[in-house]
């Protein structure tokens, strides 16, 4: 027996709403003891990055969740490709990772067995090494890993770091939080949910090697808050975007579902943390629902210069990416995103 039972809210879509996160944050006073710490919790980071020396900076991220699938070994897989993810977001390369799971203690251990292959076979993918980890018994499974990376601390990819005029360009299509959504409920096609897997199995890797070569200011990877939430923390408390709806690279699995109304809770919660924030001039509901859906093992967001926009697009799917150039950041007046 290799299969486990989904839960009603696996992958990214577990994670606590950005809202709770901000007041939870907030307690915690926000000091820097230590020069050498570059990237903290302030700006929301993908990874926290820390300064060995002139050439080289630690990058640590960890990231677990439940099931959104129910075969073992895939679960793994996504779950890794998830935490791997975020050091790609900040340029590093993956060096080691930690397993981090709770299993339940009566269960077939050959299940867990298939969770840590898979995870495993992601970490070998990503050039990094299985260095060990951690367990514990719960009543639910969890998997996910504590990975560090290094990166040099001239180009790191900070979030926050976007400037005006600079095009956005997404490397994957959004939907699999819709669809994982609908294939719960039996209403998902082996095709739409094929398509889903794969997306969540397929590093950043390649993209995030290929953005180094060109004019990128600003980085992250887009996973539970929606491409909306983490557009929103990218533009940081000055600036604003607009975002091309028709541009936007999406799976038409998520738009039957999103018309079907098998959308997620955690998509309603970006939705209330974020609708002050975001003026939709005549956007479809099935596309504001895309554009709140908590993605798992998302792709990158990135801002680059307009200069070089059009040639990092080129690359981008000459590689095999859906990339496009989905919005821009300016300094007009209104709301922080404008989706037209």
């Amino acid at each position: 027996m290799n299969n486990i039972e989904f839960c009603k809210g696996g992958g990214c879509t577990a994670k606590l709403g950005a809202g709770v996160l901000d007041r939870v944050l907030s307690m915690i006073p926000h000091k820097n003891f230590d020069e050498n710490l570059m990237v903290g919790f302030d700006s929301r980071d993908d990874a926290a990055v820390y300064k060995i020396n002139e050439d080289t900076a630690i990058i640590q991220t960890l990231d677990f969740f439940p099931p959104m699938v129910d075969d073992a070994y895939i679960f793994g897989k996504i779950a890794a490709a998830n935490a791997l993810s975020d050091i790609y977001a900040m340029g590093g390369e993956v060096k080691t990772a930690l397993n981090i799971v709770c299993f339940p203690e009566d269960w077939d251990l050959n299940i867990l067995g298939k969770i840590i292959q898979g995870g495993n076979e992601k970490v070998e993918e990503a050039g990094g090494i299985l260095a060990g980890g951690h367990s514990i018994r719960d009543t639910e499974v969890k998997y996910g890993l504590s990975v560090m990376g290094v990166g040099n601390p001239q180009k790191i990819f900070r979030n926050d770091a976007g400037k005006i005029k600079d095009r956005l360009i997404l490397t994957k299509k959004l939907g699999v939080g819709l669809i994982c959504c609908a294939n719960r409920v039996g209403e998902a096609s082996k095709k739409d949910m094929d398509e889903a897997v794969s997306s969540m199995t397929t590093l950043n890797k390649i993209p995030s090697e290929i953005i180094k070569k060109y004019d990128v200011t600003a980085v992250t990877d887009v996973t539970g808050f929606g491409l909306l939430g983490h557009l929103h923390e990218m533009l940081g408390k000055t600036k604003k975007a607009d975002l091309f709806y028709r541009e936007v690279p999406f799976m038409e699995g998520a738009k039957k579902a999103a018309r079907e109304f098998l959308i997620t809770g955690a998509a309603q919660k970006n939705r209330n943390h974020l609708e002050k924030y975001i003026e939709f001039v005549n956007v479809p509901f099935y596309m504001e629902e895309i554009l709140f859906d908590p993605q798992t093992s998302g792709g990158l967001l990135i801002a680059v210069s307009e200069k070089d926009s059009k040639e990092l697009e080129k690359q981008l799917r000459e590689n095999g990416f859906c990339a496009g150039i989905i919005g821009e950041i300016t300094d007009r007046e209104g709301k922080q995103i404008r989706v037209i």
